[in-house]
């Protein structure tokens, strides 16, 4: 199996951007801790990220072929992006929704989510540590046995 993490917008600031909110884990202690948790699962993993919107639909187009599944932390683009909510409809790969924040302790507009209803299940607020629990929960969907 195989799976990507892919990550939205000012994700590569983590660690630097509001920590207060968003911690002092960086990206690529991020990226490590998926890797691990990858390893312990026994899956491959693709982890990237993209400021642009069109990168991330594109990753997701490019994942059709070859992965199993999806943890996305679409940032903001979360509560604009119809067109991500298309191409996780549109690549039918089971999509975990992912934020490190509890996007609904927050500002009122970040409560509305247009890619959750395109997604298998949310996890949120719990920090990075959102991660490997959002790796655990798409391999626990997708094995349901295991």
């Amino acid at each position: 199996m195989k799976y990507l993490v892919l990550n939205g917008p000012n994700l590569n600031l983590l660690g630097e951007r509001a920590p207060e909110i968003y911690g002092s884990t960086t990206l690529a202690e991020v990226e490590a801790a998926c890797h691990a948790t990858a390893a312990e699962l026994g899956v491959e993993l693709t982890f990237a990220q993209s400021n642009h919107e069109g990168g991330l639909v594109d990753a997701l187009h490019g994942a059709r072929q070859t992965h199993d599944g999806v943890v996305l932390n679409a940032g903001a683009y979360t509560h604009t992006s119809i067109a991500l909510h298309d191409a996780i409809e549109a690549t039918q790969l089971p999509t975990v929704e992912l934020h490190i924040s509890n996007t609904h302790a927050r500002e009122a507009f970040r409560h509305h989510s247009m890619i959750a209803s395109a997604c298998v299940g949310v996890i949120l607020g719990f920090g990075t540590a959102g991660y490997p629990l959002a790796l655990r929960a798409l391999h626990g969907h997708l094995n349901p046995k295991s």
